[in-house]
């Protein structure tokens, strides 16, 4: 593990930028960018585009290493490069910790969640993560519905797979993301920071996660997670607010930092000049900064 990145995410000014849309999520974040289905004709092109779109943001003179801790990664956006750079590298020489999307995507749910699909070969994509000067991994699980038995399910999931991350010398974020628009999210909140911290009290001195949680309905939540001496740093997903509200939400909460995805491209568009494109991405930088540095 690279202590000088370790200090960075645990105690840099800013936030963690989620450049991780794959597979499903792809077209449509290409569609929102202004790329249409029809201007693609394979997998390999619609990649390509992303691959473009990501390194026009990571390249702006907008995303510096001031305002971005960090930044998550699609495998493919891992292996490819930026201005002859793997995108990992590019981004450490910038001084933002490069982290690494693992997940395959989420099962079917039951018992009110869904948890992750399997992880094969997990092992040999965390060997390449190391190849590639990769600081940490990314996992999100889904929480629909308070149910007990789902929430220790998906907390267990991914604090077993956290473990075998940990040993390859890589530090997990372990998402367990609650829907927002679901009924019962401050129940399944108060007992998911209950779950989580039982399996942090069962961690070596030496095991050190990161947590991205859903933005809490009740201020400061997580406050004791946020604390917790094997926790590196917790971050905030947007979860379908739009930034505006995601960003008002987070102020409410001390030492939450954002991990936003939709809510920091959403306004970029494929045809802006780049003088534009820099402007845009600039303000949304500097406000979603501005929540996750200056509560209240």
């Amino acid at each position: 593990m690279n202590k000088e990145q370790l200090d960075k995410v645990k105690n840099g000014k800013g936030f963690i930028a989620a450049l991780d849309q794959s597979g499903g999520s792809t077209p449509k974040a290409l569609s929102d960018y202004g790329v249409t289905e029809d201007q693609y004709n394979s997998e390999d092109e619609m990649f390509k585009l992303v691959h473009d779109m990501r390194t026009r943001i990571v390249s702006s003179p907008a995303f510096t290493s001031d305002k971005i801790v960090g930044a998550i990664l699609f495998e493919q956006t891992m292996d490819r490069e930026v201005e002859g750079k793997h995108t990992g590298d590019y981004l450490a020489d910038k001084g933002i910790v490069p982290f690494l999307k693992v997940d395959k995507g989420l099962a079917d749910e039951q018992d009110g969640v869904q948890v992750m699909k399997p992880i094969p070969d997990l092992d040999a994509l965390l060997s390449r993560a190391n190849d590639h000067k990769i600081f940490g991994t990314k996992m999100r699980s889904n929480i629909l519905k308070f149910n007990k038995d789902g929430i220790d399910s998906v907390v267990k999931q991914q604090f077993d797979i956290a473990k075998q991350i940990i040993a390859a010398g890589l530090v997990p974020i372990i998402e367990p993301e609650v829907n927002i628009h679901s009924e019962d999210k401050a129940e399944i909140e108060a007992y998911l920071a209950e779950a989580i911290a039982k399996e942090l009290d069962n961690l070596t001195e030496d095991q050190l996660v990161m947590l991205k949680l859903s933005i809490p309905t009740n201020a400061n939540q997580y406050e004791s997670l946020i604390n917790h001496p094997n926790v590196v740093r917790v971050v905030a997903l947007s979860g379908g607010y739009s930034r505006e509200d995601a960003n008002a939400l987070l102020k409410q909460n001390n030492g939450l930092i954002a991990s936003f995805s939709r809510a920091l491209i959403n306004d970029l568009n494929v045809n802006q000049s780049d003088e534009e494109f820099d402007k845009v991405l600039g303000d949304t930088i500097d406000s979603i900064y501005d929540a996750s540095v200056n509560k209240g």
